[in-house]
C-alpha cells in the first residue's frame, strides 16, 4: 500500500455556488409551482418574482420571509444557499 504525505493533498472546492435567486426558482420548480403560483402564494408579484430568481434585485429580509414561509423553509435556505444545500432537497 502507497502512503501519502501530507503535502499532497488538496482542499476540496465547492462544486456549484447557488444564488438565492437560484434556491427559490430550485423549490419552486421542485414544488411544480409557476412564478404565478408562488407569487400567490406569498404575496409578491409575479414580475418580481422574476426578477428575484434572475438575481436582479435583492431579496432582503421581508420578501425571504414571505418566500420561505409560502415553501414553508427557513428563511435562511434561502439567503444562505452554500450552508443549507442538504436542507433544500428535504424540502422539495
Amino acid at each position: 500500500m502507497k502512503t501519502s504525505k501530507k503535502s499532497e493533498f488538496v482542499p476540496a472546492k465547492p462544486h456549484a455556488k447557488l444564488t438565492s435567486g437560484e434556491v427559490i426558482r430550485m423549490l419552486r420548480e421542485l414544488k411544480v409551482w409557476t412564478q404565478a403560483e408562488l407569487a400567490e402564494r406569498c404575496g409578491i408579484s409575479a414580475t418580481n418574482i422574476s426578477l428575484l430568481e434572475n438575481d436582479k434585485v435583492e431579496i432582503g429580509k421581508r420578501r425571504v420571509e414571505l418566500i420561505a414561509k409560502a415553501f414553508n423553509v427557513h428563511p435562511a435556505i434561502i439567503m444562505f444557499p452554500e450552508y443549507e444545500g442538504k436542507e433544500i432537497q428535504k424540502a422539495a
